[in-house]
């Protein structure tokens, strides 16, 4: 909560992605952040009640991870790239195989509250 100058209540002022029961646990959905430059696509993950998020974006060749909208290929809690076979840690993002072995997917910072995944 923060509160602003001049109101009488504090105004949550964090982004609602989505809710923490909307993401199949094991599994990934794909959410849009609109934003004064447009906006961007993340990958939400969730393993029992940790949910991490992901720019939907590739290391390799900067594509997208889903083989169709908000459809991503996930194996033994990994998250396989659609377009050439990476291989993601589905919680830390961190590449163990493909194209760009080393290499990690880009991480955003989420809360979760009142069972909901916020942007900060």
């Amino acid at each position: 909560m923060r509160v602003v100058e001049g109101l009488d209540t504090p105004m949550d002022v964090r982004k609602s992605l989505a809710g923490i029961d909307d993401i199949p646990d094991g599994g990934a959905i794909a959410v849009h952040v609109d934003s004064s430059t447009g906006g961007f696509d993340l990958i939400l993950t969730r393993s029992g009640e940790s949910v991490s998020a992901f720019h939907n974006e590739c290391p390799h060749a900067a594509r997208r991870l889903d083989y169709a909208p908000g459809k991503f290929l996930i194996d033994n809690s990994m998250l396989i790239c659609a377009a050439h076979g990476a291989v993601f840690g589905l919680e830390s993002g961190h590449c163990y195989g493909g194209p760009c072995r080393g290499s990690g997917l880009r991480s955003v910072r989420v809360e979760i509250i009142d069972g909901k995944v916020c942007l900060p």
